[in-house]
């Protein structure tokens, strides 16, 4: 089949073409070539027919369409497994790729519903006073950004590795151009074949490019965005690129690195954490036959546990059955391509510079099912490197394939020293029970990794594993790995939003960001409780009138509650306590004693209350004091699916003085307008 691309909103066959073949038996599956795009065009159209029709939408918009896509996709699922077969994976490899891509997408829908607002922009942390008496304050906000994020992705995983980008820039608004690499472009133009079918996302929101990039990155403006997985070699070279410099352009890397993986020196063959590491390992070694970018490179173990921990990975390794993933009882698969085979076969060549293979045999070895000559297929093959200091090479050069080093350290400081030696990782990961070792291991390599993985027997049932990137954890890691972070939830999403600092009077601001700022305008009147979602507008408010606190009032609360604390019960300990000189009322009394003043206690558009954010207790409160309360309505966030939205409100309680006692932020469900009379038909039906 010809592999084609989707520009401006038309699939287009590329001129002539190279051959991709099938990793398992060699014959071609597809050619290749995107000769003849108008790269420029591309990314003109995502700017100006894609882009406006994603920010038209608001976060919940888009993230209901993540869930949507992400719907459509799983039921299709098994059209990707019989295509994923042709690049050498296994179901279980497939697994990971097609099922753990779309899997993002849900959990990105799901985050962007619950994190971030009903609306076009997200406020960035609160106001910042800039003047003395208030009228002159600061707020930062979060746009998206006007150009379009374009995705150069790694071979090993032709649907996650797209995924989960497309999951963060489309949550953000910004429309991108996916680049997946040719071994395995097939995959995922047969996945975004769907996704176009789908109608799902607006024209211009999805691009692909099937081939060369062309020009594509000449013609990068200011406001887009490049995301790169790859080797770290190309990598540097498109971060250099003239038009990323010269306009500043966003620019996130994951590239390949010497992940490490240590044993405790606790974790002697008796314990379940031995059993774990070699398990670990292995699995590292062979998913994908070691082709990811979180694999485990460099096994660091005791050195009295050296023999041991060799003995058992070979035992382990020789049961992994190579062949044709197809064939029952194929444990492992073959690597991407012919081209990516002799690559792997050339690393490892150099490392036997500094380190033996003591397992494997690339020249002999069996495969099932299949030609091994024909099909990229190796063993998994394991080195064991005992001066691993002496060696520079162990820590420079990976293997892009089922292979690992073994090495020895000597004591917790020469742990930390060697781990940090891959110069940068995406992923570390220690197995041990001792709680000691791994704070010392965390504390010593943490700068140098993206992700660390504290394993033990605890987690192990439940752990996800070294290898696995989760959607809400960072995945990226310093130095050799790229400098860049891609997932984490929102963080990921963040890198597509521009942060902008506003300033002005509070009422401006307010205005502009759709968040009641203090020192803006109140409204009193009809009281907000009695006002459905549309009719409440920001700085509608309650000024309450006064309660005097007792002593009676303060021990029966405590008396009913519990809460005993020699402060508000024992006037002689509450004298010397350095914040109060007396006994004082409990700060959740304080609270109680606020809902009471301000709520409306009638049924009505209030649903319900679900929470305090930022309590903070300013001023005691003492037997004769006079509380008052101010709730003034701070920023709406209607749901779509729902006929109700939240609604955040500012509470200010001061005593008789005016003194700040107690400030938060109250959080409550309202009703949208009719939602009561749907209801009530609802029931009559």
């Amino acid at each position: 089949m010809k592999i084609e691309s989707y520009a401006q909103g038309r699939w287009f066959a590329g001129e002539g073409g190279d051959t991709v073949r099938n990793a398992i038996t060699g014959e071609p599956v597809a050619t290749i070539s995107s000769k003849g795009l108008d790269f420029a065009g591309m990314l003109e159209y995502g700017r100006t027919v894609g882009g406006p029709a994603l920010r038209r939408l608001t976060f919940h918009e888009r993230a209901l369409k993540l869930k949507a896509l992400a719907q459509y996709l799983m039921e299709r699922k098994e059209d990707y497994y019989a295509l994923s077969h042709a690049t050498g994976a296994t179901r279980t490899d497939s697994w990971v790729d097609i099922e753990g891509g779309i899997g993002t997408l849900f959990a990105f829908s799901s985050k962007g519903r619950r994190e971030l607002p009903n609306a076009c922009f997200v406020i960035d942390g609160v106001p910042e006073g800039l003047s003395r008496k208030g009228s002159f304050v600061g707020q930062h906000i979060r746009v998206p950004l006007e150009g379009v994020a374009v995705h150069i992705n790694a071979y090993n995983f032709p649907c996650w590795g797209m995924l989960e980008k497309l999951s963060a820039n489309l949550l953000a608004g910004m429309p991108a151009i996916v680049k997946p690499a040719s071994q395995t472009a097939y995959l995922t133009e047969r996945m975004f074949r769907d996704m176009i079918a789908s109608g799902i996302f607006p024209d211009g929101a999805l691009q692909l490019i099937c081939g060369s990039t062309g020009d594509l990155l000449d013609h990068l403006q200011c406001q887009d965005v490049v995301t790169f997985t790859g080797s770290a070699g190309t990598g540097r070279k498109l971060k250099q690129h003239p038009a990323v410099v010269r306009n500043s352009v966003r620019f996130t890397m994951e590239a390949d690195s010497l992940n490490f993986s240590m044993l405790g020196p606790d974790a002697t063959p008796d314990t379940p954490e031995f059993d774990l590491f070699v398990k670990e390992v292995v699995r590292e070694m062979t998913t994908k036959a070691g082709q990811k970018c979180t694999a485990i490179r460099r096994a660091f173990v005791p050195r009295a546990q050296l023999d041991a921990v060799t003995e058992a990975l070979k035992q382990r390794l020789a049961k992994v059955v190579v062949g044709d993933p197809a064939v029952e009882g194929v444990t492992m698969g073959a690597l991407a391509s012919i081209g990516q085979r002799d690559e792997v076969l050339s690393r490892v060549q150099e490392l036997q510079q500094a380190a033996t293979l003591v397992c494997g045999d690339p020249a002999q070895f069996t495969v099932t099912g299949a030609d091994a000559q024909a099909g990229a297929f190796l063993p998994p093959l394991l080195l064991r490197c005992d001066q691993p200091h002496a060696h520079a090479v162990v820590h420079e050069v990976e293997a892009f394939g089922p292979v690992s080093t073994l090495m020895p350290y000597d004591s917790v400081d020469d742990a930390i020293a060697l781990a940090r030696r891959g110069e940068g990782s995406l992923v570390g990961s220690v197995f041990t029970y001792d709680n000691g070792f791994a704070r010392a291991m965390v504390l010593g390599v943490a700068c140098f990794h993206g992700r660390l993985l504290l394993a033990n027997r605890d987690c192990a049932k439940e752990s996800t594993g070294h290898g696995s990137p989760m959607p809400g954890l960072v995945h990226g890691g310093p130095g050799r790995a790229g400098g860049g972070e891609e997932l984490g939830g929102m963080r990921s999403v963040m890198h597509y939003l521009q942060r902008t600092a506003l300033q002005g009077s509070p009422q401006m601001l307010a205005a502009v960001t759709d968040r009641w700022i203090a020192g803006g305008d109140r409204q009193p009147g009809v009281h907000p409780f009695r006002k459905n979602l549309e009719e409440l507008q920001l700085g509608d408010c309650v000024m309450s009138d006064e309660r005097e606190v007792t002593l009676a009032d303060i021990e029966h609360f405590a008396n009913f509650t519990g809460d005993t604390f020699y402060a508000h019960m024992d006037e002689e300990a509450a004298k010397v306590n350095p914040f109060f000189g007396g006994r004082v009322a409990h700060g959740y009394f304080i609270v109680s004693i606020a809902a009471g003043l301000f709520v409306e206690p009638n049924p009505g558009p209030v649903l319900a209350n679900y929470g305090v954010d930022n309590l903070r207790f300013m001023t005691p409160v003492f037997p004769g004091d006079r509380l008052k309360v101010v709730l003034t309505c701070k920023q709406k966030n209607p749901r779509i699916t729902e006929n109700y939205g939240e609604v955040r409100w500012d509470a200010v309680v001061t005593n008789q003085d005016d003194k700040l006692v107690a400030q938060y932020d109250v959080l409550t469900m309202v009703e949208k307008a009719g939602a009561a009379q749907k209801a009530q038909l609802g029931a009559a039906a």
